[in-house]
């Protein structure tokens, strides 16, 4: 099993915040449809202010590049993020389009 980690930010507005939050306490059943058929053994998403942080553990079947191509395909995926856009905003230096930011690891005990 492979541990990647991730971060973005919310757009930093309480409300919106609250809500993105709801959305997250009811994701959508096809949501969790494609993030379990990619390869994703279990994902979490922690916040702190505005800054969002993703652990995602992943089976050898897993791959950014295929999930990518999976979701451009997936009606209700482009739905989600379209969505979900309206709450996030890219981190510096991201490239256009550009969500979740894959961290590097800098330390294990």
């Amino acid at each position: 099993m492979k541990r990647y980690c991730l971060t973005l930010d919310l757009i930093n507005d309480e409300k919106l915040i609250e809500e993105y939050k709801q959305y997250h306490q009811a994701v959508w059943p096809e949501i969790k449809e494609s993030i379990s058929s990619s390869g994703i053994e279990d994902l979490e998403i922690y916040l702190l202010g505005n800054r969002l942080f993703m652990i995602m553990e992943v089976n050898e079947s897993f791959s950014f590049e295929e999930k990518a191509k999976a979701d451009l395909a997936n009606p209700k995926v482009q739905e989600w993020e379209t969505l979900m856009w309206k709450f996030q905003q890219a981190l510096p230096g991201a490239k256009p389009g550009e969500k979740w930011i894959l961290m590097d690891q800098i330390f294990k005990l």
